[in-house]
């Protein structure tokens, strides 16, 4: 059995409310369904605005466009499951592109992040389906666990 994975997550996002049980939730569906194991160890999950990601984008990527999801990999020496960095601004403008819901938005950058650390890739159009599939399935998991779609945000007045 591989091992546990530890989430540490940051919020970032004053909008969004108190992400920590959805994403532990997800995080822990994720694990236990065995479908797409990750390095065990401490997994950050960071919830960011667009302008915070385009700069660490533009850092790390050179490319200062804002993006969904930035995904950096594990690195076990330092019992470090990897990270991720979600956008809620982009999340919040592609559901409302989509008219698919805010929490299913977010959920799915999350799964995306984690299939990265999973081993899964987006850069070719084979690799795409891939990952399109696999994000699918991860989805699946999530619903039939009661675990996705979960994140809120706070009313705006």
């Amino acid at each position: 059995m591989p091992a546990t994975i530890q989430p540490a997550i940051r919020n970032e996002y004053n909008a969004l409310r108190d992400p920590g049980p959805a994403a532990s939730a997800i995080v822990e569906a994720l694990e236990r369904s065995g479908h797409f194991p990750i390095h065990g160890g401490e997994l950050s999950i960071v919830f960011v605005d667009d302008a915070t990601i385009a700069g660490i984008h533009d850092r790390f990527m050179d490319d200062p466009s804002p993006t969904d999801v930035i995904t950096f990999p594990a690195d076990p020496e330092m019992e470090s499951a990897g990270e991720i960095i979600l956008s809620v601004d982009h999340a919040r403008e592609r559901a409302a592109e989509l008219h698919e819901p805010f929490s299913r938005e977010l959920t799915l950058y999350l799964v995306h992040g984690w299939l990265h650390l999973a081993g899964y890739d987006d850069r070719q159009p084979h690799e795409r389906e891939q990952m399109r599939q696999a994000e699918k399935q991860a989805l699946a998991v999530l619903d039939a666990n009661g675990a996705s779609s979960n994140f809120t945000l706070v009313e705006e007045k």
